[in-house]
This record gives C-alpha cells, structure tokens and sequence, in this order.
C-alpha cells in the first residue's frame, strides 16, 4: 500500500504529487493518457499568484523561460495592468498547457514521482484504513488516502458521492488546431453569440481556432464538420479548414463540488470546480488547490497533524473557488456584441478607469487578494507572505528561497535567538532576518511591520506576534501538530 494515490496527471495532480514528494511521502500518479504527450494547446498561462507559487518552489524560472510575461488580466474589454503592484512578477504569463505539463512532469519525476500512465481508474472505494483504485484493467491499488484530480466529469468525485450542483451550459465553443488553405482575418471577432478567431501557430503551417456555436453543442465529440459549419455562420466561409490534430468543445457550465473531501478521498482541479475559461483561471485555481492541500495531507499521512487537519483544505479553497466562478460567470456576460451588452461593458470600463476599482479586480483576477479566515488581529493573517528581501544570518535571501522545500517556516525579525519553537524543530523551520522596507499587500496597500511572522508552506500567514488571536504555541499546534517536547512557558 502507498501513501497516496493521485488520479489524473493533469497540472493539479502533478502539483500534488510533488508537494507530497517535498514532504517525503510516498505517492503514485495514474493517469489514463497512455503517453506524456498532451494533444492540443489548452489552457494558456498563469496569472501572478501562480506564478509567485512556483517561485516560491524553485521552479518559476523555468516557466518564464518558455513562456511570453504579458499583461493577462483582462475583464470585458479593458486590461487591467498590475504593473505596479508589490510582487515580484506583476505581470502574467502566456504559456500553453502542453509547454506548462512537460515542466512540471520533469520537477515531479526529479522528486522520484512514480508516474504510472495508460491506467483508466473506474472506480475508487474507501473504507476506514484506505482507498483502494479500481482500473479498467481489473488491477486495484490501495493507499492511506486519493486524491482526485481527474477533471471535470471526475470518477473519483462520482464515486465518492460528492455533488457538483451549479448552472447548466448557456453556450458552447470550439477549440481546434487546423491547417487552413485561405488566409483568414486577423484578430478576435465579437459578435451577439460570442468570440470568434484563428490564429496562427508557430511554423505557420497551423491555425489555433476559437469559435463559439450558434446553438449549444452536444455531447458527444465534435467534427471538423462541425467547426466548418460554426466558422461559416460567422464569416461566410471555413477558411478551408482541413488536417486537424484536435478537436474539442468546451461550454460555460459552472459547477462546484459541494465537499473537497469525503473521507480519505479530496478533490483538487477540474475534479472541484469547473468555469468557462474567461478570465484564465483555471491552472491557477489547480495549483493553488494543490499546495493548500499538499502539506496538509502529508502531515495527516505522516500522522503529524489529526485527519482533522484536512478539514481546513474545504474550509479554505471552496470559498476561493465560489469567488472565481463568479467571476468567470461575469466575464462570460461581456463576450457578447449585442447593444446591450455593449452598453455594460462600456459602463464597465469607465468604472475600471478608477485607481481602486482596477486595484481590486485585477488582485482577484490573479488571486493576490485571497485571505483565508484564519483568525484576526493583523491583516496579514490569511493572506499570501510578501517575497520579502531578507538580510538573514546566511546572508542575503528571500522569503520565497526560504520556502523552496515546502517546509513551514517562522522568521523572527527582533532580537535574535529571542522565541524558542524546539519543541517543534523537527517541522518548522526558524530563521532571524531583518528587513527594513515597508510591508506592502496588493489591494491592502501599507500594513503594520510584523516582529515575527509564521508561514505555512502555501505561503500564507498563519500567526503574526503581537497581532494574533493565538499565542504563537497555539498556531503551531494548530497546524503543524502538537510539540515534541514540554512547550516553553513564553514564546
């Protein structure tokens, strides 16, 4: 029996699967897909928190290396530049799913990730000591704990007996990778049904299409039939459309799982929540649903914290998902060209035009504003740790360096040596630094500087010195489980 079992191979699962393997606990990664190649484009990119949450890993480099750093928030028609804002990437990235998957498979596979693939899970059941993973093959695997990450129309949260209550499909799009023997127009095209374009791929041979269907489409897999008559209904032509590589449908059902977890079986990704993808947040909900979720299930796993720990994971990312569903149900509104739609949208980007209207959108947009409720007292708590410039007794670092091995941290910003935390020396790590700038939040603006600050290794802060509801013990054994040794009188 292995420690964990993650279904699906997607970005969420591999995300999962290697803060499970920064912890050291031994996980099995079972995808269907028989080989590591992804057909098609897909999702397009990352928004700042993202982006933050991979540096904070060692790995954003690695992205940026491939990707085009861009403004991406976009709401209606206006943009909405966070190039001002206090983080060390204040932009987006544009990079497509299948240059993001071979990125984060080769971290996962240098953390000794087991990847097994052509292994279609139809079945998952639990009982009080496991989960066992039912395949097409007649195999079972067992494991303490399953994650689910295997999208939208996920076995696991079937199996589970999860609902996924939302709003039915109102529209439907094509995506596809095509070659073309007529030039087609450039750019995007709005219209009263929605967005409409073809777009030219490296090499010059393909085009990237996007259409949205007269009526909503079924089903069942689409044509290059299909995509003719859409394109023609449109433009009076399909461009002549021929050779296509993929083909998919994709539709504006929102829906959201009613729990992340039943049991020993969670939810992350698609598998939890799915969007029409205006607005691009799609990865960046799975990545941020996959580093809450990580530690936690490692320390529950590794019996460091009660199962009960795993609780938070629902308590904290279903809120933030609602929030971003919302939005991409707002954003789906603005894609159509008709006089009344204009009329919003126009109302819309004057508001936008304002310093704080702009500020708040584009912190949610590219989730910088997410504070989980995890008690009062200082407004950092909850909220996403800044990437301070650190001087530290090792010399200069960052506070994102210092989260690279996904390892809860506590840094000390007074009197060095002065808080003791021993008792919890084999979980936490302790660092004095001192930092002389001002504590700046996207959409808070200046706050209070901390003298200490407790970090968990999502990067948010769980405990602020003289700021807390909490004495500093009680965070810790909140969640980080309880001290090894007698807990000083005074920390």
């Amino acid at each position: 029996m292995t420690d964990v079992i993650v279904v699906g191979g997607g970005p969420a699962g591999m995300m999962v699967a290697g803060e499970l393997a920064l912890a050291d606990v031994e996980v099995t990664v079972v995808e269907r897909r028989s080989t590591a190649d992804l057909v098609g484009s897909r999702a397009g990119g990352f928004h700042a928190r993202t982006i933050e949450i991979l540096d904070s890993r060692g790995i954003a480099d690695r992205f940026l290396a491939e990707g085009q750093i861009t403004q991406t928030a976009r709401f209606g028609s206006t943009t909405l530049d966070i190039s001002d804002f206090p983080t060390r990437h204040p932009y987006g990235l544009a990079l497509w799913q299948n240059r993001i998957e071979p990125i984060l498979r080769n971290w996962i596979e240098a953390l000794g990730v087991q990847v097994e693939r052509g292994r279609d899970v139809t079945g998952v059941v639990q009982d009080a000591e496991g989960v066992d993973a039912e395949s097409a093959d007649g195999r079972t695997m067992r494991a303490k704990y399953l994650v689910g990450a295997d999208g939208g129309r996920s076995v696991v949260r079937k199996a589970a007996g999860i609902d996924f209550p939302g709003w039915d499909a109102t529209r439907s799009n094509l995506i596809a990778e095509v070659e073309v023997t007529q030039d087609p127009p450039s750019g995007m095209r709005q219209d009263e049904t929605g967005v409409h374009g073809l777009h030219p791929m490296p090499g010059g041979r393909m085009y990237r299409v996007v259409t949205t269907e007269r009526q909503i489409g079924g089903s069942e897999e689409p044509t290059l039939a299909d995509l003719s008559s859409a394109l023609t209904s449109v433009f009076g032509t399909d461009f002549g459309i021929h050779s296509p590589t993929w083909i998919s449908r994709f539709t504006d059902a929102t829906r959201q799982a009613a729990a992340y977890r039943s049991g020993r079986i969670l939810l992350a990704g698609d598998a939890a929540h799915i969007h029409y993808p205006a607005g691009g947040q799609g990865i960046g909900l799975a990545i941020q649903d996959a580093v809450n979720l990580g530690w936690k299930l490692a320390q529950a796993v590794k019996d460091i914290s009660p199962p009960a720990l795993l609780d938070t994971y629902h308590a904290e990312r279903h809120p933030a998902g609602a929030r971003a569903l919302q939005l991409s149900m707002a954003q789906t509104v603005l894609q159509r060209a008709d006089p009344r739609t204009a009329a919003l949208s126009d109302a819309i980007d004057d508001i936008l035009m304002t310093p704080a209207a702009r500020t708040r959108l584009a912190a949610r947009i590219h989730g910088l504003d997410i504070a989980y409720d995890l008690g009062g007292g200082h407004p950092l708590i909850g909220r996403r740790m800044p990437d301070l410039d650190l001087d530290s007794e090792a010399g200069p670092t960052r506070v994102y360096q210092l989260l690279h091995e996904a390892q809860p941290l506590l840094i000390n910003f007074a009197t060095p040596q002065r808080i003791d935390i021993s008792p919890w020396a084999d979980r936490v790590r302790m660092v004095d630094a001192a930092f002389a700038g001002a504590w700046d939040v996207p959409a808070l603006g200046e706050v209070p500087s901390p003298t200490a600050v407790l970090i968990r290794p999502d990067g948010h802060v769980a405990w602020v010195e003289n700021g807390a509801d909490e004495p500093l013990a009680d965070a810790l054994t909140r969640w980080f489980g309880p001290a090894t040794a007698p807990s000083p009188d005074s920390v």
